[in-house]
Parts: structure tokens; C-alpha cells; sequence
């Protein structure tokens, strides 16, 4: 079997959350403050707090941001976790159309959803590739809007040399297993804004601005001592596996460009290839091969969330011509760091098999 996605546990991460068992302290701690230190350095944010999830993030940076009653646009091709995080924090979601070869957020389409209760844009940067972030912030700066940077699947990804979580006004991110790094579960609030930082921080610990004194309504979104240790040990480890994922996805690449649509890479933007995503009519025939040959796909994301029953039900009617066709063609493959050339050499001739 060569799995779609394959976390990066070694040694190091059992002895850190041996440390963390053998201290006695395994809830929310020294460990956490390390990591929020060491992540927000690695990211280039004056601050950062570490949460239980990436929804738990973006719940928490919407939140921040005050989006009750007003409207969000977010696109509508990717997790469902970006739309309802908007609505958790009593938010409306907009859903915006992509680009058709980066998968991300359409700034036109943006500028054409912006209304009366527009609050803020969510650009999710899709696969490990950043939205168009020249743009989304020039908008954002014309009409007076926030921006939230949905970075869940984008660890160590840059916009112009500059680490994604770091543009916008808040950043959030995923540490779920199938991540450029993982705590087992997990997120990060990223910003240089101290009010928003100080406001994420007083949510996520039940209100409180000190022990026991509660100023908002809040929650217990903290993540534990032993999620950071792997957390930290994982941080050591991500810019060589994102160089051995870019590596990876070099020699699908060279492999595959003239059997299936590969995926283009903005120049301005350094891409982690979270997900290996191509573009083809023959996906049908190629998960039936892969299905014979054992080999892990993806198919992200078979509907746009503006296509979701949930969504339907909650009101939210969209048509969005290039979701509604990719959604129809993508496929992503393993690019994980832990592949051999083998399994790669075994992925590209099972593709070619399927189209030719």
C-alpha cells in the first residue's frame, strides 16, 4: 500500500511526549508557550496561540474579528471547516469561484461579492500554495476589509518571500495527521495585531482576562502540553520535509506532463505541496487503477461547499462555473516526504496505464 498521506513520527517526538508524561504536567503549559514562541518565529508573527483544531482557529480569528452579522467571502473548493468556522462565529458566509490552474481564490470574483455587510475575505491557501496576495490585500485595503489567511494546509509555504500567516491580518493553521506537520490534532492563530492576539488568547481559555475572571463568553479551545511537544519536534522537522515534497512533486512533474494536467505554480509564490493535485477527464479510470495497485488518492474536493446539503439547507445558493468543473477533474496523489522513488515510479506508470 503507498498511502495518500503519512505523518513523520520518529524518536524524537515519542521521547518529547515522554518528557511531557514523566513532568505530570500534560494539560496546557510550559510545552504550549514554547511552541507558540518557536511557531510564531518560524512563521515571522509577533504572536501566536495554539488551539485543539484549525476550525477551532478560524473560529477563534473570526471571532477576534468581530464577524456577527456581517459577510465573509471565502471559496466555496475547499474544506467545508473554512465556511463553517464562519458561521460558527455568526458569520455569513459568500463563497467566491478559483483560478482554474492555482485552485485559489479568484480576487475578481472577490471584488464582484463585495457588498454593504462585507466584513472580511477568507483566501484559502489551497494545496500548499498561496492565494493571490497582492491582490487580495490591495482589495481588502481599498474597501476597508479584513483578511483572514486560512494557511491550514500551507506550513512554511511563502508569498513573495514572506511565510504565509504573516500577511493578513490574522492566520490560522491545522496540525491534523495528514498535515505538513501534525500535534496529533491541533491549530495556530498567527497575527502581529496585539488586540487580536490578545482577544484569541482571552476566547480560547474561557473568557478570562485573568484566573477566574470572564469577559466574554468563551471556550476551552487550549491545546495540551503533550500535542505541543510533538508540535515542537515536528517545527524541527518541516522546511526538509517541505524540500523533499517539493522534490517529490518535481518528478511528478517531469513524469506526468503529458498524460494528465499538473499543477501550476504561480512564480511568485513557494509552493509545500500539502497535496499533489492533477487535473484530468480520465479520474474514474485512474482510481480504478489505483484501487488494483494499492495506491492512496484523493479526491479534494468532490463538491464546492456552496454545493453541500448543509449549505442548501442554511440558505446559501451559489454558482460558481470552475468549482462545479474542477470538482469534477481533480485528483491528488502522494507526495508525502516519507515516498520512494519506487512508489513514485509505481504511481506514475499506473496513471499512464489508466490513459493511454
Amino acid at each position: 500500500m503507498i498511502p495518500i498521506a503519512k505523518p513523520d513520527i520518529g524518536d524524537e517526538e515519542k521521547k518529547a511526549v515522554m518528557d511531557v508524561l514523566d513532568s505530570g504536567m500534560l494539560a496546557h503549559g510550559e510545552w504550549v508557550r514554547r511552541f507558540e514562541k518557536e511557531f510564531a518565529g518560524y512563521v515571522g508573527t509577533e504572536y501566536a496561540i495554539a488551539t485543539t483544531s484549525g476550525t477551532q482557529a478560524l473560529i477563534l480569528a473570526l471571532e477576534a474579528l468581530e464577524v456577527r452579522g456581517k459577510e465573509v467571502i471565502v471559496p466555496s473548493f475547499t474544506f467545508i471547516a473554512s465556511a463553517t468556522s464562519i458561521i460558527r462565529a455568526g458569520g455569513i458566509p459568500v463563497f467566491a469561484d478559483v483560478n482554474p490552474e492555482t485552485f485559489n481564490i479568484d480576487p475578481e470574483d472577490v471584488e464582484r461579492k463585495i457588498g454593504k455587510r462585507t466584513k472580511a475575505i477568507m483566501p484559502v491557501h489551497l494545496y500548499g500554495q498561496s492565494a493571490d496576495m497582492d491582490s487580495i490585500m490591495e482589495i481588502a485595503e481599498t474597501h476597508n476589509l479584513h483578511v483572514i489567511e486560512d494557511a491550514c494546509q500551507a506550513h512554511g509555504a511563502l508569498w513573495k518571500g514572506r511565510k504565509l500567516g504573516s500577511i493578513g491580518d490574522v492566520g490560522a493553521f491545522s496540525f491534523y495527521p495528514t498535515k505538513n506537520m501534525t500535534t496529533g490534532e491541533g491549530g495556530m492563530v498567527t497575527s502581529n495585531d496585539e488586540n487580536i492576539a490578545e482577544r484569541v488568547r482571552m476566547l480560547h481559555d474561557h473568557g478570562q482576562v485573568e484566573r477566574y475572571r470572564h469577559r466574554e463568553l468563551g471556550w476551552n479551545f487550549r491545546m495540551t502540553n503533550i500535542a505541543a511537544a510533538i508540535g515542537l519536534e515536528q517545527l524541527k522537522k518541516l522546511e526538509n520535509n517541505n524540500e523533499m515534497r517539493r522534490k517529490n512533486a518535481k518528478f511528478y512533474d517531469d513524469s506526468l506532463e503529458n498524460m494528465v494536467e499538473i499543477p501550476q505554480v504561480d512564480p511568485r509564490a513557494k509552493h509545500v505541496y500539502h497535496q499533489y493535485t492533477i487535473k484530468t477527464e480520465k479520474r474514474d479510470k485512474i482510481i480504478e487503477e489505483f484501487r488494483k495497485t494499492k495506491i492512496g488518492f484523493g479526491i479534494y474536493y468532490p463538491m464546492g461547499i456552496h454545493q453541500q446539503e448543509v449549505m442548501k439547507n442554511l440558505g446559501h445558493r451559489a454558482r460558481l462555473e470552475v468549482t462545479e468543473r474542477l470538482v469534477n477533474e481533480v485528483l491528488s496523489v502522494p507526495v508525502h516526504p516519507l515516498l520512494t522513488e519506487k512508489d513514485m515510479e509505481i504511481v506514475v506508470e499506473t496513471i499512464k496505464k489508466a490513459v493511454t
